[in-house]
């Protein structure tokens, strides 16, 4: 077992780990935690009662984050237009190709954080999708990320929007700001995204949905969160 550091140390002495925190006092007790020498992301994680193996229990979708991520992110768009490449980079994205980007991704290429596609190009961008789809980059129709309007998509994405995807072991993690950020940007960030992954509740999932979600910070300690008082708040909101 790894050892420990004297900083996590006192942490642990400082906090109830057990406790189950609303967020509002979870977002303080992260801010008042977070003591490295950087500024640290903060992150929300999601353990959900689906089984990812069945496609009518998946929980993939997107939501916009009130005050973004922190993070200044890199979006790659694939599309064929010349119309649709200048809206594309007139909105702010990092890179812009069509099949010669989808090669240069095959040859191992991977320095961006988002995609976005036209509908045409997705026959080729499906080749991409061993390289993209385990880091949960893969454009998909649902998440807003396959549209002809890819202006707009960049747009969103660089204002905050962010996807989100159950992994195979039924989880999610998603950032939702950073440590510099105040407590009110952090909790409204967070409903927004516990709002979404709430009401992404597939028909098909029976029992319990959301199982547990924790806030934490880089470098800090998890606060659980109360997650039947979240799904009664967010479901009919």
């Amino acid at each position: 077992m790894a050892k420990k550091s004297k900083r996590y140390r006192a942490l642990l002495e400082k906090f109830d780990t057990k406790k189950i925190y609303d967020l509002k006092e979870a977002v303080a007790a992260v801010k008042a935690g977070a003591t490295a020498k950087f500024v640290e992301s903060v992150d929300l994680a999601f353990l959900l009662g689906v089984d990812p193996r069945h496609a009518d229990q998946m929980v993939r979708g997107a939501v916009s984050l009130p005050h973004g991520t922190g993070k200044t992110i890199r979006v790659a768009v694939f599309c064929a237009q010349e119309e649709q490449a200048k809206a594309a980079r007139e909105a702010g994205a990092d890179y812009v190709g069509a099949e010669d980007l989808v090669e240069k991704i095959l040859g191992g290429w991977t320095d961006f954080d988002a995609t976005v596609a036209t509908p045409d190009m997705m026959k080729h961008v499906g080749k991409l999708g061993k390289v993209l789809g385990p880091r949960g980059l893969m454009p998909s129709p649902k998440a807003g990320t396959v549209t002809p309007n890819v202006g707009q998509a960049v747009k969103e994405i660089k204002a905050g929007k962010i996807e989100f995807r159950v992994d195979k072991n039924a989880n999610i993690h998603v950032p939702v700001g950073k440590t510099s950020f105040t407590e009110e940007q952090l909790i409204e960030n967070a409903e927004a995204v516990i709002e979404a992954i709430v009401k992404a509740r597939p028909s098909a999932v029976k029992g319990t949905y959301l199982k547990s979600v924790c806030i934490s910070s880089t470098m800090g300690l998890g606060f659980r969160l109360d997650a039947p008082a979240l799904v009664s708040r967010f479901r009919g909101a």
